[in-house]
């Protein structure tokens, strides 16, 4: 999903209709001999494959560090968006996996299915997740990302495919997903299954930190900025049948993640055509789009409780931009950390582990997943670079560079 502004407005292409018929295997392959039993947490992506589509889960050890254990079926088919070139960041999103502490479920998409999975976490053994329920409708096309609200009782899943929009679902811990009443929602936007993208494309759904509004983040078509489209949701968990489209600050285009500003009514959203952008959603008065220079497709962000800051991937130099907002609003960068050249660094989570942050990043680019120790504002440091092709194709299970998708982590409260 390398992006320059020239090459943004091109990138779409024929639509190709996907089968949407689920595959009800939930085998699971091992990647260790011996499962850690004193595992601090763990992390999950997926393999987003055509055939089938697996969560891979690895342990978090006490230093932060991983361990690969298992690859489970998630029910269901991945997909890939149509784009030229074909890369990574096949569904041109974040949060396609979701991970629910309080909760202490996990749900996936199945974008080649049209259906989204839940399973349950084992707090004591993370990595050992189980279906609950069998994967249900999205009821749209081509979902690509998912939110869970603050307690876990309820998971939205965002569509973007030719029937694109948002959907909501109640999360029972036995019988699984069930829809809420009036939570289908449309973005009524001109788009194809497999979604045509990145530009044109939706990117991402959170909750607002008081869980009253569902935000989803949709891509512009360049010189047309895109937008944030804002539903707000009642106490039964319906949402409003109209959204509110809030558009990005002067020189934003493409909103792809958004992470919340802790304490501000306001989002940090990475901007592929330059850089990220500031919503504040309050008076406005402080949105900007704020410029990295020499990124090449800024889109996948988080933030870190121990420092401070956010955390950006570029997927096109493989570059980590460290990111403070301040009280005001106002946004500076405070340090590039360069990872592989060629990694391809995409989807990225942080998770605190013994009361340090660390930084885990998918890279399809090498097939691996890079680990950061947040030591402190401005000091992040690299401490493993985790192979996945080995012992996946040891273990049977296919990956591809091309379609790797996701990270998010579960530690247990």
């Amino acid at each position: 999903m390398q992006l320059t502004l020239a090459a943004v407005a091109s990138i779409f292409a024929a639509s190709s209709l996907v089968s949407a018929a689920p595959l009800q295997r939930r085998d699971t392959k091992m990647m260790t001999s011996q499962t850690r039993l004193d595992a601090a947490g763990a992390v999950y992506f997926i393999t987003n494959e055509g055939d089938e589509n697996r969560i891979i889960a690895a342990s978090i050890n006490s230093d932060g560090t991983l361990n690969l254990d298992r690859a489970v079926a998630a029910g269901g088919r991945g997909s890939h968006g149509l784009t030229d070139p074909v890369g990574p960041d096949a569904l041109f999103s974040q949060g396609s996996i979701k991970a629910s502490a309080k909760g202490e479920v996990l749900a996936t998409v199945n974008p080649g299915s049209n259906t989204v999975s839940l399973f349950s976490i084992d707090s004591k053994t993370p990595t050992n997740i189980q279906p609950l329920g069998d994967p249900v409708s999205s009821e749209g096309e081509f979902p690509m990302s998912l939110a869970f609200n603050s307690d876990g009782t309820r998971l939205c899943v965002l569509n973007g495919g030719a029937v694109n929009g948002v959907n909501c679902y109640t999360v029972d811990k036995k019988t699984g997903l069930t829809a809420i009443p009036n939570t289908l929602r449309s973005l009524g936007l001109n788009q194809t299954t497999p979604a045509s993208g990145p530009a044109g494309s939706t990117s991402h759904v959170v909750f607002s930190e008081d869980g009253t509004q569902l935000l989803a983040s949709v891509k512009g078509v360049p010189p047309t900025p895109g937008m944030i489209a804002v539903w707000d949701v009642a106490d039964d968990g319906s949402l409003s049948a109209d959204f509110n489209a809030v558009a990005p600050p002067q020189g934003g285009l493409l909103p792809f993640s958004m992470t919340l500003i802790p304490g501000k009514n306001a989002v940090l959203s990475t901007d592929p055509g330059v850089g990220f952008d500031v919503f504040d959603f309050g008076s406005g008065n402080a949105s900007a789009a704020v410029a990295i220079d020499g990124q090449n497709a800024t889109c996948w962000s988080s933030f870190s409780k121990k420092t401070g800051n956010f955390y950006l991937t570029d997927i096109g130099t493989a570059i980590v931009t460290e990111v403070n907002v301040d009280d005001n609003l106002k946004a500076s960068i405070v340090k590039q950390y360069p990872q592989t050249q060629g990694a391809a660094t995409i989807d990225n989570e942080i998770a605190t582990v013994n009361n340090k942050d660390f930084m885990y990043v998918l890279a399809p680019g090498t097939q691996t997943v890079e680990v950061l120790a947040l030591n402190g504002p401005g000091d992040a440091q690299h401490v493993q670079t985790l192979d996945l092709k080995s012992p996946t194709s040891a273990a049977g299970v296919t990956i591809n560079t091309d379609n790797l998708q996701g990270m998010t982590a579960f530690i247990p409260q």
